[in-house]
C-alpha cells in the first residue's frame, strides 16, 4: 500500500508562471509511505507478538525481513517503471528511508500507518554497514572536476548487481556480459577474465529464458569478482 504525505494540492500546481525571488528558500516536499502487508494474517494476537519478538532478538531475520519487503516494493517499482515506460522511476533501498519500521496491526491500522506494536530501526546511517578505506567522496569530487572519467563499465556492473539484488538473475546476466566486455576493455585482470565463459553462457541462457542455478551462482562470482576489480583500480592497487 502506498500513500503519498503532505502533498501540494494539485490546483495549487496547475497555471503557476514563473516569478522573480531574491532568495532561494527551501520548498517543502511531499514523502511517501509504502507499506508491506502479508497476504495471510497471523491466526492470532500471540502469534503476531512471537513474531515480532522472534526479529527483536535476532537480527539476522529481521534483516532478512526487511530485504524481502524492500524486494516486493521495487518489483511494484519495476511493474510502474516499464508501463509508463519511464526510465526515471527509480528503485528503493532500506538505507535510504526516513524511517523503518515493522510489526503488525489490523487490517484497518495497517493500511493507514498504524500498528498495534512494532519496532522502529535505527537511522539509516546506523543500518548502513561500514565501508572499507575507499574514500567515495573524493572520488566524487574528483569525477566533477574532470580529473577522472566514469568508466562505461563501472555503471553497467552497477547494474548487473542491482539486478542480482532485486532477484532478475536473467536481466543480471545480461547485463553482466556487457559489463566484463567493457571492463576487460579498460581494466585488465586475469581474475575477471577467468568469468568471461561463464558469463557469457549465463547470457545466453538468458536469452534462452532458462537460467539453470549452477549459471546463477558462477554469475554471482563473475560480479563479484568485476566489483573487486574496480575496487582495487579506484585503491589504485
Amino acid at each position: 500500500m502506498l500513500k503519498t504525505l503532505g502533498a501540494p494540492e494539485r490546483r495549487l500546481l496547475s497555471g503557476r508562471r514563473p516569478k522573480a525571488v531574491t532568495e532561494a528558500e527551501p520548498e517543502p516536499v511531499p514523502t511517501a509511505r509504502a507499506t508491506v502487508v502479508r497476504a495471510a494474517p497471523f491466526p492470532g494476537g500471540d502469534e503476531a507478538a512471537g513474531w515480532l519478538a522472534g526479529l527483536r532478538a535476532d537480527a539476522a531475520d529481521l534483516d532478512e525481513e526487511l530485504a524481502a519487503a524492500v524486494a516486493i516494493l521495487n518489483r511494484g517499482l519495476r511493474a510502474h517503471r516499464v508501463a509508463a515506460a519511464d526510465p526515471y522511476v527509480t528503485e528503493v533501498s532500506a538505507e535510504r528511508a526516513l524511517v523503518v519500521r515493522v510489526g503488525y496491526g489490523s487490517g484497518e491500522e495497517v493500511a493507514y500507518g498504524r500498528y498495534g506494536e512494532c519496532l522502529e530501526l535505527p537511522s539509516s546511517g546506523a543500518r548502513r554497514p561500514r565501508r572499507s578505506m575507499e574514500a567515495p567522496e573524493e572520488r566524487f569530487a574528483a569525477l566533477l572536476g574532470g580529473r577522472e572519467e566514469v568508466l562505461p563499465a563501472e555503471e553497467l556492473v552497477l547494474r548487473a548487481r542491482a539486478d542480482l539484488t532485486a532477484g532478475r538473475p536473467v536481466e543480471a546476466a545480461l547485463q553482466a556480459r556487457v559489463a566484463i566486455e567493457a571492463l576487460l576493455a579498460t581494466v585488465g585482470s586475469d581474475v575477471v577474465a577467468a568469468h568471461r565463459e561463464a558469463v557469457a553462457e549465463a547470457a545466453n541462457a538468458a536469452l534462452r529464458g532458462e537460467l539453470p542455478g549452477s549459471s546463477a551462482a558462477a554469475l554471482e562470482e563473475a560480479v563479484a569478482a568485476m566489483e573487486l576489480a574496480l575496487k582495487r583500480r579506484r585503491l589504485g592497487g
